[in-house]
């Protein structure tokens, strides 16, 4: 595909995200169209954080990886996150290189773990978000090592969907602050099918007041009735 064309088609599929399952989604394509096989956003962890699951927000990494990973606690052992703190474009290495850039050193217990998974290519990009919150997005596979007019181009493509996925994550945020956990818990048996008078008699409250606590959400989160107040909150994550 065509550099330029390859853009318009990703710009056009980030832009039009909505939710994190649509972001999920224009990762996996990014992550395609580039060659690599893997992908994995994650926010910065603290100093005494030891689980890449713990941090881990959006991927397609296989679960035995994460598992494998956590278990060998090789999170504190990568040097990527450490080295990304001092450098804003994305960086790119490969496990077959025999000088690594930044002079980062792989442990071997991570090195083999990354070759099992076929993950011998990688490119990494520190992002941060305008509340001050770190993240890192990887791309991992096997294909060759990027060229410099690869690594620009997907430089702009990982800022702008970490860009849209931000605020997509602030607005849920935002969204979560704004309802009582009443209204939460009379949206989530809304989102079960239930009545105000079923949800009244769960509660132990009057159909009244049920009501009451619908409107009040429905208000707060921009809605027309019930039924687009269950799917924004659904896909805002407020109740699963």
């Amino acid at each position: 595909m065509i550099m330029l064309e390859r853009q318009s088609i990703l710009s056009s599929e980030i832009s039009a995200a909505e939710s994190r399952l649509e972001i999920t989604q224009a990762l996996a394509r990014i992550t395609h169209e580039f060659g690599f096989r893997h992908f994995m956003l994650v926010a910065v962890p603290q100093i005494e954080e030891v689980l890449l699951e713990r941090v881990l927000l959006e991927s397609n990494l296989p679960k035995d990886y994460i598992r494998e990973y956590d278990r060998q606690r090789l999170l504190r052992k990568c040097p990527v996150d450490s080295t990304l703190a001092h450098i804003a474009p994305p960086l790119c290495w490969t496990l077959d290189d025999s000088i690594q850039p930044h002079d980062m050193t792989f442990t071997p217990e991570l090195v083999n773990l990354q070759r099992k998974y076929e993950m011998i290519t990688s490119v990494a990009m520190a992002l941060h978000s305008v509340d001050g919150s770190g993240f890192r997005l990887h791309l991992d596979g096997s294909r060759p090592r990027l060229t410099q007019v690869e690594l620009n181009e997907i430089g702009m493509i990982l800022l702008h969907v970490f860009g849209v996925f931000d605020r997509i994550r602030r607005a849920e945020s935002r969204a979560a602050s704004l309802l009582t956990l009443r209204e939460l818990e009379v949206l989530r048996w809304t989102s079960q099918g239930k009545t105000s008078v079923e949800i009244g008699k769960i509660l132990s409250l009057s159909d009244h007041t049920i009501n009451a606590y619908m409107n009040n959400a429905i208000k707060k989160l921009d809605c027309a009735n019930r039924t687009q107040l269950v799917a924004k909150a659904l896909r805002l994550k407020l109740i699963a």
